[in-house]
């Protein structure tokens, strides 16, 4: 992996960490998603808007597909990760999702882009996935596994975390071939990724006015900060999907786990303190191996 694109994953997982601490303090559900989006719209309109003025026109079916089809996958990740959260442990969701995300989608890009890894490159992926893992809490989270009802949760945790990992890999891939292959704007490729989120995350917001009134009133700043945040984490991600292959990129992406560990582990409060560590440990070589293969 060049080192530029390591330097952009890097400082992109330090911004991903750090909005991702306000977006748990917040504990929103599908209208907070809904919220974030707005105020990616609202605040990177000047950007965006200039930059479709420019480069729409220029825009094919293909282009258009890979936009709507990445706008439709995040709200289904937003939509599965958050019924995750209410339906099973976040320890169990969180750590199978962040490590599936990334190891399905370096495997996929291996065979349908033709990409190469290394025995670094293999080696780091490895790493990184334990590393996740361990950051979460490691083969803790099935310590309390002793009744059927908290067996069922864990089983409901594992669906769910996978689940999510897929929709991590498919919009992975899908943002990824949009700017190597079609060569889109990362910037406007995304903003517009992030309209067609907006416009499908309206409903809940517009069926019930009262609680959603309710929401914003408890989450809007928290929502402000994620929504001028995040979309810097990302094209900083989509600018080194550029110059990188996705099997690199994707998983070099879970830095952004070492750092939370490094700031007191506030992403995951559950788990070993010396377990997370050793994570982060894990994930800093894998990154390391990844640049290497």
């Amino acid at each position: 992996m060049p080192i530029s694109a390591l330097a952009l994953v890097v400082l992109a997982g330090l911004i991903h960490a750090l909005w991702n601490i306000a977006a748990k303090k917040a504990n929103g559900d599908v209208r907070y998603a809904c919220f974030i989006a707005l105020f990616t719209v609202l605040v990177w309109a000047p950007v965006g808007l200039y930059l479709a003025w420019q480069q729409l026109p220029q825009w094919d079916v293909a282009a258009w597909a890979c936009v709507v089809a990445s706008g439709l996958i995040h709200v289904l990740y937003f939509i599965v990760l958050l019924r995750g959260y209410r339906e099973a442990d976040l320890t169990v969701v969180y750590p199978l999702a962040r490590g599936s995300g990334p190891l399905i989608s370096s495997l996929v890009a291996v065979v349908l882009f033709g990409e190469h890894i290394s025995v670094y490159g293999f080696a780091g992926l490895a790493a990184v996935v334990l590393g996740v893992f361990l950051v979460a809490g490691g083969t803790g989270i099935w310590h309390n596994a002793h009744s059927p009802e908290q067996r069922s949760r864990i089983h409901r945790g594992l669906f769910y975390g996978l689940l999510t990992g897929f929709c991590i890999a498919s919009y992975t891939l899908v943002d990824g071939y949009s700017v190597k292959v079609l060569l889109l704007s990362p910037i406007l490729m995304f903003y517009m990724a992030c309209c067609v989120q907006a416009l499908l995350l309206l409903a809940p917001v517009v069926q019930d006015r009262a609680l959603a009134r309710q929401h914003w009133q408890q989450q809007w700043k928290s929502a402000l900060l994620v929504g001028a945040l995040s979309p810097v984490s990302y094209v900083l991600v989509l600018y080194a999907l550029q110059i990188a292959p996705i099997s690199h990129v994707a998983p070099a992406r879970e830095v952004s786990m070492l750092f939370a560990a490094l700031l007191g582990g506030h992403l995951l409060r559950e788990g070993d303190r010396l377990a997370r560590m050793m994570g982060a440990a894990c994930i800093g070589l894998g990154v390391v191996a990844l640049s290497l293969g």
